[in-house]
């Protein structure tokens, strides 16, 4: 079956473009948002995120919204057939609109019965051009597990949110966040046969050390990306300056580093800094930029939106023609491995150091470490920090 997009010259493989080039079950196309009303909120701090993703091998699409509000943490997830429209940015009562491409979308969730607790209608305006980050590829026992590409800009949020019935007006001059898309193949619905990587051996190698971070300034937004093995050998790393001024070029930072301290008790980000090296020539200093992080409301981004924690409701897992379900818990309330298991999406406060002067920012602080990392101490999956 053919769709009006295969009218246009952008095929990529011999097929019609709504079939993908592989096979690979864990093939998805997806998008992310977050929303915030920034530094200066005198209200309960809150920090709204949405995703919606396409599984085109799986036959499904899926997305969630997901509200941490002072000690609530409220979901809003729906799943469907996937069908034969790419161009369907939908699933029940959450829908994409692109109003204009890498600049401006619309977002909405309508309320519903199952899902009554959250709803909204948000444009996202960006204020720096979409950048393509570094392509992600890790090979695990011979199988490729992550080959994924994104790009990702900052902007700022208009329209309604509703909360509980209380509807709050979400205005340009303060509201902010970042989206990305990205696609490509990573590990989604549901667990597969494990086979060689049971072995308690390879089992026991196995991590996950993760730092993502957008952060957003005025006049420029900073891109920050570092993945990890056990012993510190980098993955992925990225370190990009984007700035609003659309006619300058991204600036290449340098070669991120990163100093955490964490929360006794788990491995969430007490306080963070970031270095950014850059060399600056032959026979000269290197340049380097600092950046403190201050985490201000974790949200615990994989609890009941299907990164993998409830075996029920997983990211592409088959669930029927159309559910539409809503969960809520109190954040206290969550299960500490719960916590510990999934990205801890940060809304942040961002201080950066360049040239003795300092700029205070906000945006996105993203940490992820689960398995054995061996720098901080933590050699087991179950290890925390004291």
């Amino acid at each position: 079956m053919l769709s009006p997009m295969d009218d246009y010259p952008v095929h990529q493989i011999a097929e019609p473009i709504r079939h993908v080039g592989t096979s690979d079950r864990n093939f998805y196309d997806r998008y992310y948002f977050n929303c915030h009303p920034g530094l200066d909120y005198d209200g309960e701090p809150l920090f709204l995120i949405i995703g919606l993703g396409q599984y085109p091998n799986l036959g499904v699409t899926d997305g969630f919204a997901v509200l941490r509000r002072g000690n609530d943490h409220i979901v809003a997830r729906a799943s469907k057939a996937l069908g034969s429209d790419r161009m369907d940015v939908s699933v029940g009562p959450l829908r994409i609109e692109v109003l204009e491409g890498l600049h401006r979308l619309r977002v909405v969730l309508e309320p519903t019965p199952e899902a009554p607790d959250l709803s909204f209608d948000l444009v996202f305006e960006s204020d720096v051009p979409a950048a393509l980050e570094a392509r992600h590829f890790h090979r695990q026992l011979e199988r490729v597990t992550f080959d994924t590409q994104r790009f990702v800009q900052t902007g700022r949020w208009s329209g309604t949110l509703t909360v509980d019935g209380e509807t709050i007006d979400v205005t340009p001059d303060t509201w902010r966040g970042n989206r990305d898309r990205s696609w490509g193949v990573r590990p989604v619905g549901e667990a597969e046969p494990p086979g060689r990587r049971a072995d308690p051996a390879i089992a026991g190698e196995q991590n996950f050390f993760w730092i993502y971070t957008i952060m957003q300034f005025d006049g420029f937004s900073i891109v920050a990306i570092m993945q990890e093995d056990r012993q510190g050998r980098r993955i992925v790393q990225d370190a990009t300056r984007v700035w609003a001024d659309r006619t300058r070029e991204p600036e290449w930072l340098g070669r991120p580093e990163h100093d955490l301290t964490f929360v006794p008790g788990g491995r969430e980000v007490a306080s963070a800094t970031l270095t950014f090296h850059r060399p600056d020539g032959y026979g000269k200093p290197d340049r380097i930029l600092t950046v403190a992080c201050e985490p201000l409301l974790p949200h615990y981004l994989g609890v009941g939106t299907g990164y993998g924690l409830e075996q029920d409701w997983r990211h592409g897992m088959w669930q029927g023609e159309l559910v539409v379900q809503g969960v809520r818990e109190k954040v206290a309330d969550i299960e500490a491995w719960k916590k510990m298991f999934c990205p801890v999406d940060n809304l942040a406060r961002f201080t950066l150091v360049e040239d003795g002067d300092s700029t205070v920012g906000s945006g996105l602080f993203e940490v992820g470490i689960i398995g054995p990392y061996d720098r901080y101490g933590f050699t087991g999956m179950a290890d925390v920090a004291n």
